[in-house]
């Protein structure tokens, strides 16, 4: 499993990609929005007889709506990480055969007690990626011992010591075995043939 798990390229833009392109859309239109009402409430202050905000730039009123803008904009950004992170956890656990449900309430459970410590034990425990079969290509969990489309070894063994070894390693990182075309010969005979 460390090795399937390292086999892994994660791309940041391939594994955003996976968020909804709903919640993106949300998020966006909610932070629009809330820029234009504290924009208008700004504004709006003076004939209220309310101070705007900040009122140390009582008498500046464009520094005053830049720098309400940028401190919504930095309150924006901490709760659309949150959300596009809970997003993208219900969505991977999903592709790696997760229960999507139970990631997505732990995540949520956890996030207002504990913060970010529901993303840690996910990203911790995580199953890694589904992947080819190397005989039938067809797509199989890092958990199989066998394919369960061809009955394909997915866990081969040095043959001298027994112990698991990576699909294309050359020689046995423990014993140091030949694992050449000879060996592979030889670990294919230890699978077990197709049922006829």
């Amino acid at each position: 499993m460390r090795v399937r798990r390292k086999r892994e390229k994660i791309r940041f833009w391939d594994e955003f990609r996976i968020i909804p392109r709903w919640v993106i859309g949300l998020v966006t239109v909610l932070f629009l929005i809330a820029q234009g009402i504290a924009l208008l409430v700004n504004l709006s202050a003076p004939e209220r007889g309310d101070q705007i905000f900040p009122p140390e730039l009582q008498n500046h009123r464009v520094l005053a709506s830049l720098a309400l803008a940028g401190i919504i904009t930095l309150v924006s950004i901490f709760f659309a990480t949150f959300i596009f992170m809970t997003a993208y956890v219900n969505r991977d656990a999903s592709r790696r055969g997760m229960n999507a449900a139970l990631w997505t309430i732990l995540i949520l459970i956890f996030l207002p007690t504990w913060g970010l410590i529901g993303l840690v034990i996910y990203f911790l425990v995580r199953e890694p990626l589904p992947y080819p079969c190397p005989q039938c290509s067809a797509s199989v969990s890092a958990r199989f011992n066998f394919c369960p489309n061809c009955k394909c070894n997915l866990q081969p063994s040095c043959p001298n010591c027994k112990r698991e070894v990576a699909e294309l390693d050359k020689f046995c990182p423990f014993c140091g075995t030949d694992l050449g075309p000879s060996a592979s010969g030889e670990r294919m005979q230890q699978s077990p043939s197709p049922a006829s």
